[in-house]
């Protein structure tokens, strides 16, 4: 089985900031961490890889030092890594960035693609639906349990509020992971230390078959044009009552048509 897995670069979600005159995100000298959904679906897949063999290649769309991320990924047990990486691609929206994407992975041999539910620093998930309509393949998102695989099927649960279905697809297939299905493998130090000889592959603008015009801040039909830090502010002075007179007032707000002693 062979099994590609989108993971995205994400900054802090406590350190974001916003470029104003863009309104794009700064990443430069951001604390960045790995999207947890997609670390989720690393875990899946090399759980899958473990199971039932084959190989994880992991996707990244990002800045030149996501690499730095991707040796990580190789030292969790991935077989092999790509990096799309262009100023060209800067400034993409979902639409935009999921054209680049599935652009790039019709080169691939895939089985399986695994797509963290949502990002962090965005919280659309969009991407990984959006990439599936681009393939023309089925999806099954928000998947939280994968029980098992016969020949071309898999069998997965996927969560809803008040209910779990239990569901069959057939290869190809994308689906969508999120960070509470698993708790993702530690690094070990075997692959710890081959890692930094593992080869990341890059992609760029031109190594695709894309337009300019369908990518970047330019080909984006979403467009974020104002963003702005709502000030917390107090409607009125808080009111500081003895026990007594705050159990009368309860009492009154409880029960406003019966007499409460003054």
């Amino acid at each position: 089985m062979n099994i590609i897995v989108l993971v995205k670069q994400v900054p802090d979600t406590t350190e974001i900031k916003i470029d104003k005159v863009t309104n794009t995100l700064i990443r430069t000298g951001v604390k960045n961490i790995i999207n947890p959904d997609d670390l989720a679906g690393v875990e899946v897949a090399l759980s899958l890889k473990e199971a039932y063999g084959g190989s994880v290649t992991t996707v990244t769309m990002g800045p030149p030092h996501a690499e730095n991320m991707i040796t990580t990924l190789y030292a969790r047990g991935i077989d092999n890594a790509y990096l799309l990486t262009d100023r060209k691609f800067a400034g993409s929206d979902t639409w935009a960035t999921s054209k680049i994407l599935s652009t790039f992975i019709k080169t691939l041999d895939y089985d399986l693609i695994i797509a963290g539910y949502q990002a962090i620093d965005g919280d659309t998930a969009q991407v990984g639906p959006q990439i599936a309509e681009f393939l023309n393949i089925d999806q099954v998102t928000h998947i939280h349990k994968i029980n098992e695989v016969k020949k071309d099927t898999i069998f997965l649960e996927k969560s809803f509020e008040d209910e779990t279905h239990v569901i069959s697809a057939k290869f190809p297939l994308l689906i969508s992971t999120i960070r509470s299905m698993n708790q993702p493998r530690l690094m070990n130090a075997f692959d710890i230390w081959d890692s930094f000889d593992k080869k990341i592959n890059i992609v760029t603008f031109e190594d695709l078959d894309l337009d300019q015009k369908d990518i970047g801040l330019t080909g984006s039909p979403t467009r974020v044009k104002k963003t702005y830090t709502k000030p917390v502010m107090q409607k009125s002075p808080k009111e500081v009552l003895e026990p007594e007179e705050a159990a009368k007032k309860i009492a009154r707000l409880i029960y406003p048509y019966m007499e409460v002693a003054k």
